[in-house]
């Protein structure tokens, strides 16, 4: 590499060294990308077509159905093409692009987890109100909130990231473009400013954290309030695929980003990307439908539709 400060692409860390790994791991990400995809797209196609799923906690989900198709598609299919082509480089412009487009969709993603658990407060802890409160207005507000936001969140982070000069080489510990990978390389005391930058979201990440965690200790006071077994089980079930989705999300990217130094290893890096840049996407939909009984059916009723449109569902309930 020259001793520009701009290089011109950046070498991303591979999988395997011997090319029958890497067609190994090729046919697994496949694997893992189209049952993202498959999963992901029924939701939003189940939730857009049944008239009965266009509440406020269908709305979100079809939001957190389409963020875990763009951040999956934001890192995999180009690992899945260097793996097949045996090559680490990704240009400059497409590494601003991965980044840019992984910081919009993990901001609101996180920022949607958030309004769902309180979405599910004003459910189970004030009911009377919730039609007042979470009205489609609302919900719809919130949610421009959150892209509009993250949006520029992730402007101003690739904006200030790609401005650093970069003098440590092109090579990226990291199978995707990575804003701390790509401050590692930086060769000016200005990389400050993005540190700066990064723990102010940080601290707005641990508020929504906080009123995340408060939402469900609330939720969870009220529900062990319900003198029914039958009623405390309909709503733990409708909280605990939302919890579980929070958890797996929380758990890899706190324990990737606040890890100890002595900790790091590429292959531990590369292991928690893949666990919160990955994982979640294929698993997500999984997740939603297995304790959603309405998910479950709109979804059987479209596939049904699909490759049976002349003949009558055998489930639909007179």
């Amino acid at each position: 590499m020259s001793n520009t400060t701009f290089p011109t692409e950046f070498l991303l860390l591979p999988f395997a060294d011997t090319r029958e790994l890497q067609l190994l791991h090729f046919g697994l990400f496949l694997g893992i990308y189209l049952a993202a995809l498959l999963g992901n797209g029924l939701i939003l196609t189940a939730v857009a077509c049944d008239h009965r799923l266009h509440t406020p906690m269908y709305f979100f989900l079809l939001n957190l159905a389409l963020l875990d198709l763009g951040t999956i598609s934001t890192t995999v299919p180009k690992a899945m093409a260097n793996m097949l082509w045996d090559t680490r480089a990704i240009s400059y412009a497409g590494c601003a692009t991965q980044v840019f487009f992984f910081v919009v969709f993990v901001t609101v993603e996180f920022y949607l987890l958030t309004i769902m658990a309180y979405d599910h407060y004003v459910a189970i802890c004030r009911p009377l109100h919730y039609g007042t409160i979470m009205t489609s207005r609302a919900w719809v507000n919130m949610a421009a909130a959150a892209w509009v936001s993250s949006t520029l969140n992730a402007l101003v982070h690739t904006a200030n990231t790609f401005s650093l000069p970069l003098c440590q080489g092109n090579a990226l510990d990291q199978f995707f473009c990575e804003i701390p990978q790509i401050l590692k390389l930086s060769c000016s005391d200005s990389y400050l400013r993005q540190v700066g930058l990064l723990l102010v979201s940080a601290v707005l990440s641990f508020e929504c954290f906080v009123f995340l965690v408060m939402s469900y200790v609330q939720i969870f006071r009220a529900v062990l309030r319900i003198p029914s077994e039958q009623g405390r089980h309909k709503t733990f079930s409708t909280c605990l695929p939302h919890l579980a989705v929070v958890s797996l999300f929380l758990s890899t990217v706190m324990f990737s980003y606040l890890k100890p130094s002595s900790f790091s290893s590429p292959s531990l890096n590369l292991l928690l990307a893949i666990l919160y840049s990955v994982v979640p996407p294929a698993v997500n939909p999984l997740i939603y439908s297995m304790r959603n009984q309405e998910l479950k059916d709109a979804i059987r009723k479209l596939i049904w539709g699909m490759f049976f449109s002349t003949h009558k569902d055998p489930f639909t309930v007179q």
